[in-house]
């Protein structure tokens, strides 16, 4: 048994509800369980009860045995004075609140249904991929999809914490803050944290005074990055050195160190240098891009804005100084435009939604993720071999949310598909 457990069934009402009693005799009515409470303090807030002929509002805590009350120190911590229910699995001992009165108990021990303790200990069992990937195919498609509505919205919402807190910190600026965002974002998992660095470090004004130029932003771009600190024999890095060593005494930039970016296990379309050319066009095409993204109603107009390539020396290297043996024109494919719209400008558009109040701006990030493929990698993959198909890529965003924040961590008791399995009884 486990306080989880009790707080689901309390939380749920999943304990026999007709003449129940407190453990001194009194009749008891739960009214409202009250609101869950993830944090310090009480178990649940402002619950609702009529103890005995009594109407009684204020907080529930829930303990494995009641002298776990005394353990916990309760009795000295005045958070707990208003506690008007002790809920317990097995009442072994009285308690009583800071003024020695005592705590009405409901004992649950024998007041439930056993089949619901041994689904969810099923659950938490298993070392399966999912917890309930034996059984997953039970629940009802209307179950799981409405389940993956709701995760995709908490995801949104997580990520819209995230960039909050970056927006503040960056002066309050959307402008700066959706510049970063999206230069982590271009380094996609592996050059994720050095593009970011960058970003930072090379601040959107000082690009936007270059910005007509390419060979000028490449320039900052490169010599920020840390990649023109070498000696060259190719005459357009010769020249991207060259300009940035002005424009470095101009701005007072200092570079990045070279051995923070990752080249292994990368594919040859994916390398840094490309990324950061691809990066460069995007600026210097671009006119006021946050405002088009904030403005826009068309992702098919979206999505041609990210359609960039990089400068024409990329269409016969992958790198400074080392020709390829073919010569292709080094364009930004689809997948990654839409990556980059997924995970950069629905969540920020959404943000920036929550933060002004405006529901047209989180209803339009919705409705994009809606139309939007989904994303193929091994995790929408196994998902789909359980016959969870993503329909669009909000559905792949909420079954990635599923997977690491729930199934990984066995919070089948916050999921809806697990308590749909939870309370299957017989």
């Amino acid at each position: 048994m486990t306080e989880a457990f009790l707080h689901y069934l309390w939380k749920f009402k999943l304990f026999n509800q007709l003449d129940i009693k407190t453990t001194e005799g009194e009749s008891l009515k739960v009214i409202k369980v009250g609101q869950h409470n993830a944090d310090a303090g009480p178990d649940f807030f402002n619950a609702r009860l009529k103890i005995g002929t009594t109407f009684w509002a204020g907080n529930v805590e829930i303990h494995l045995k009641s002298s776990d009350w005394q353990k916990h120190s309760h009795q000295h911590d005045k958070a707990y004075d208003n506690i008007i229910l002790h809920v317990v699995y097995e009442d072994d001992k009285p308690v009583s609140r800071n003024n020695s009165s005592p705590i009405p108990t409901l004992e649950l021990k024998n007041k439930f249904n056993k089949s619901l303790w041994k689904n969810y200990e099923s659950l938490i069992k298993s070392d399966k991929w999912i917890p309930c990937e034996n059984k997953i195919n039970e629940v009802d498609s209307f179950t799981i999809y409405n389940w993956l509505d709701r995760l995709l919205a908490e995801r949104l919402q997580q990520k819209t914490q995230i960039i909050i807190e970056a927006f503040h910190l960056g002066n309050n600026s959307w402008e700066e803050c959706f510049y970063q965002l999206l230069a982590k974002n271009f380094g996609f998992k592996l050059n994720a944290l050095p593009f970011e660095m960058l970003a930072k470090s090379l601040p959107m004004a000082y690009l936007g005074k270059h910005k007509n130029n390419l060979f000028q932003v490449e320039a900052l771009l490169f010599g920020v990055a840390g990649m023109l600190e070498k000696e060259f024999k190719d005459e357009y890095p010769l020249q991207l050195q060259k300009e940035f060593r002005f424009l470095q005494k101009k701005f007072k930039l200092k570079p990045l160190m070279l051995h923070q970016w990752k080249f292994l296990r990368l594919r040859p379309a994916n390398f840094s240098m490309l990324r950061l050319s691809q990066f460069a066009s995007l600026i210097h095409q671009s006119s006021h891009l946050f405002s088009q993204i904030i403005e826009g109603t068309s992702l098919k107009k979206i999505k041609a804005m990210f359609t960039v390539s990089s400068s024409p020396y990329w269409n016969t290297h992958y790198v400074f100084d080392k020709s390829s043996t073919t010569k292709s024109e080094k364009e930004l494919g689809e997948a990654a435009v839409d990556n980059i719209i997924i995970n950069t400008i629905i969540p920020f558009l959404f943000a920036y939604g929550v933060q002004r109040g405006s529901e047209e701006h989180k209803e339009r990030a919705i409705r994009w993720m809606e139309e939007l493929k989904p994303e193929s990698n091994a995790v929408i993959k196994k998902w789909q071999s359980f016959g969870i198909k993503s329909q669009h890529a909000g559905h792949a965003q909420a079954l990635l949310q599923l997977k690491n924040l729930y199934c990984n961590e066995k919070n089948c008791l916050l999921c809806s598909i697990g308590n749909k399995l939870i309370q299957q009884v017989p």
